[in-house]
C-alpha cells in the first residue's frame, strides 16, 4: 500500500517529477533523460499501470484520493495530496483532471522486433507536434494498426501532451525510434513490407488502388504538417498514394488523414 504524504511546500524536492510541466523544451530534454513520463487523468493512469509501466510516485489533489484508491491500495509508490493551488504552483498549470503520476519509462524495442510480428505499420518522419503524435496514435490503436516506427526527430509520444490528446493510446501500440533516417527504411523493406509514402503529389496513386486485398505487409509513410514528407524519404518508398480530395481541398491535416489511410489500409489485410 502507497504511503499518502501531503505536502504543502512547492519547493518540496519530492514533487521534482512534476516540476514546469509547461516548459516544453525542459521536459522534453529532461524526461527522456531522466526515464521518466507524466501520465495524466485517471483513465490515463490506469491504462499505464495496465500496460506495464511502473510508477514512480502520484500527485492528487485531495477529492482524487477516493477515487484512485484502488491504485493507491495496489501499488507502492509514494502518493503526495496536494492542493489544487500548489499543484498549481508546482506543474505551471491547473491541473484540471486532479490526478497525475510519475511513470518509469520501459526501454523501446529494436524495430526488427517489432516488424517480425506486424502487418500494418505506420512510419513517421519529423512529425515533431504533440497533439498530432497523440492523435496519429489513438487511430493507429482504434483502427487496429501493429507497429509504429519513429524518426529520429520526431516528438516524444510519452510526452504528457502526447498521452493525454492519445488518451492512453500510446500505451496500447508498440513502437521503436529508426537511428538512421532514411536509410534505416531499409530494414522494414527487407521485413517484407511495401513502403506507400502518403503525398498529395502529382503521380500519387489513389490508396485504395495501391494497397489490394492480397498485400501482406503495408509500412505506411506520413510526414510533417505543412512540409509532408521530405525528397528523401519519398525516393525511399515503393510507391506513392493519396487520400482523393473533394471539393478542391488539396489535402488533410496529418492526424485526419493517418485516419483515413489507417482505415483503408488495414481494412485490406489479408485473412
Amino acid at each position: 500500500m502507497a504511503e499518502i504524504i501531503t505536502v504543502d511546500d512547492p519547493d518540496d524536492p519530492r514533487l521534482r517529477d512534476y516540476t514546469g510541466l509547461t516548459d516544453v523544451e525542459l521536459r522534453r530534454r529532461r524526461e527522456p533523460a531522466e526515464g521518466l513520463f507524466i501520465a495524466e487523468g485517471e483513465k490515463v493512469i490506469r491504462r499505464a499501470r495496465h500496460a506495464g509501466y511502473e510508477m514512480r510516485s502520484m500527485l492528487l489533489s485531495a477529492k482524487w484520493v477516493d477515487v484512485m484508491r484502488d491504485v493507491i491500495d495496489e501499488v507502492p509508490a509514494p502518493v503526495y495530496a496536494v492542493s489544487a493551488d500548489l499543484a498549481e504552483r508546482v506543474t505551471g498549470y491547473h491541473v484540471h483532471r486532479g490526478a497525475l503520476a510519475s511513470m518509469q519509462r520501459k526501454p523501446l524495442p529494436p524495430a526488427a522486433e517489432l516488424l517480425a510480428g506486424a502487418r500494418r505499420i505506420a512510419v513517421m518522419e519529423a512529425v515533431n507536434d504533440h497533439t498530432n503524435i497523440g492523435a496519429i496514435f489513438r487511430s493507429a490503436a482504434a483502427l487496429g494498426m501493429d507497429a509504429v516506427l519513429l524518426s529520429p526527430d520526431c516528438a516524444d509520444p510519452l510526452y504528457r501532451r502526447s498521452v493525454k490528446v492519445s488518451m492512453g493510446a500510446v500505451f496500447s501500440v508498440p513502437y521503436a525510434r529508426l537511428e538512421s533516417w532514411p536509410r534505416d527504411l531499409a530494414v522494414v523493406r527487407e521485413a517484407g513490407f511495401k513502403l506507400l509514402a502518403l503525398t498529395p503529389a502529382e503521380g500519387a496513386v489513389a490508396l485504395d488502388e495501391a494497397v489490394p486485398q492480397d498485400l501482406e505487409r503495408v509500412a505506411l509513410m506520413l510526414g510533417a504538417e505543412g512540409g509532408g514528407l521530405t525528397p528523401g524519404a519519398l525516393r525511399a518508398a515503393d510507391e506513392w498514394v493519396r487520400i482523393p480530395m473533394a471539393h478542391g481541398v488539396d489535402s488533410l491535416n496529418v492526424g485526419a488523414a493517418a485516419a483515413v489511410a489507417f482505415y483503408a489500409v488495414t481494412t485490406s489485410r489479408p485473412e
